[in-house]
């Protein structure tokens, strides 16, 4: 585990933040303060070791059902990423296969401060040439097909009802990987588009899903299930699909539970139900779960009911996990976790679906889908595809 302080940062050159969710008016004048970078071998609860991290320099979120103000003089907030393993050490379940990106940390904590002049925009990069070449997948699309095989067997026999299958690709690359990670914030529907990065690593993201946030008071989950092509053939299709209304469902109902572990007595609706979203040329199906938080809710514990999120797991959660261990050949990495903002009063971190991350040969990209007793292994791989197109596109462009 690394931890930086203020000292260690003060000389650093003002720059724009780009971080996932982080306050649009206050981008420019942000400084980093403090960084905690955790891996497992680290030792301890991530979750707990964030919220004490962030309690110890100025963001309290040992009570987020307590009302707080933003000090715009003050410390503004954090950036925080949570890999998918360390969201399944922290449920207690199987963390899966070893990560492909070691460098990058399973717990990265940003604290941010206001600065007194607006940040100067960062200078051009050394040019070099950026080149990235071939995509190598880490399962052919048979063995992800034999995969989706397996887990339908799974259901079969009544070990799990939905399990998230997701697959790996690298490509190495030569030149610099941030602007090329920074354009994916342009894809349509990136809602938490933006980049993080450390001392050998890089994340770039074009989520669209809302992992939690606390809105007015509440706690939301946005989960994603159901895709089909952007053409009017394709929304009707995914409206008239019971197999991806069933399974959009299953997740919405994960996502129900999962929220009422930390939530007031009562308080846990559903808002909206299976809308119909465009993310670049694809459809998908979104869905709004809202719950009050329960008096005393810190943000250790509500990390733990949440992450790994449902929509990438399956149901029974911990089940699934256990499933996508056996099967998947490579670990998630800096995929299928979180990451966006923390302040006081304000918690936005989306789910990292639609992310790549450098290290220093490689780029690393991963994509999947659920899988239930209705899944089709061939159209499985092909929406796997689909997902990772318009992302590796942009990652291509000069």
């Amino acid at each position: 585990m690394s931890e930086i302080g203020t000292d260690g940062l003060g000389a650093l050159p003002l720059r724009s933040v780009d971080a996932p969710a982080a306050p649009p008016g206050c981008r420019d004048r942000l400084v980093e303060r403090a960084r905690l970078q955790w891996w497992p071998t680290d030792g301890g609860d991530p979750a707990t070791l964030a919220e004490e991290f962030l309690s110890a320099h100025g963001i309290d979120l040992r009570d987020v059902s307590r009302p707080a103000v933003h000090d715009p003089d003050g410390v503004c907030g954090a950036a925080l990423y949570l890999s998918a393993a360390a969201g399944a050490r922290a449920a207690g379940g199987s963390p899966g296969v070893p990560t492909p990106v070691p460098t990058v940390p399973d717990l990265v904590v940003v604290v941010y401060g206001h600065a007194d002049r607006p940040a100067t925009p960062p200078a051009d990069r050394v040019p070099g040439g950026w080149w990235l070449g071939d995509w190598r997948d880490s399962w052919t699309p048979d063995a992800h097909a034999g995969a989706v095989a397996a887990v339908r067997a799974a259901i079969g026999r009544g070990d799990v009802y939905q399990v998230n299958l997701v697959g790996h690709a690298a490509a190495p690359y030569t030149g610099d990987p941030l602007p090329a990670l920074a354009r994916l914030a342009a894809l349509p529907g990136a809602r938490y588009g933006g980049t993080l990065a450390g001392p050998g690593w890089a994340l770039g993201c074009a989520s669209p899903e809302t992992l939690i946030a606390l809105e007015r008071g509440r706690l939301v989950t946005r989960p994603i299930k159901g895709t089909r092509a952007a053409t009017d053939t394709g929304r009707r299709e995914l409206l008239a699909s019971a197999k991806e209304r069933a399974e959009h469902i299953m997740i919405v109902d994960l996502e129900r539970n999962d929220l009422a572990r930390v939530a007031r007595t009562g308080s846990v609706r559903v808002d909206e139900l299976f809308a119909v979203r465009r993310w670049c040329d694809l459809w998908q199906a979104e869905s709004t779960v809202s719950a009050a938080p329960a008096d005393g809710l810190g943000l250790a514990a509500l990390l733990r009911a949440v992450c790994p999120g449902g929509s990438v797991t399956g149901a029974p959660k911990l089940a699934a996990l256990d499933r996508i261990a056996a099967l998947e050949p490579v670990g998630r990495g800096a995929s299928m976790g979180a990451l966006g903002w923390v302040g006081d009063g304000r918690i936005d971190l989306g789910l990292t679906i639609r992310t790549a991350a450098a290290d220093a040969e490689r780029l690393h990209l991963w994509a999947g889908g659920g899988i239930t007793w209705g899944s089709d292994p061939a159209a499985e791989v092909a929406e796997a595809a689909a997902k990772a197109a318009p992302v590796r596109a942009l990652l291509t462009a000069g």
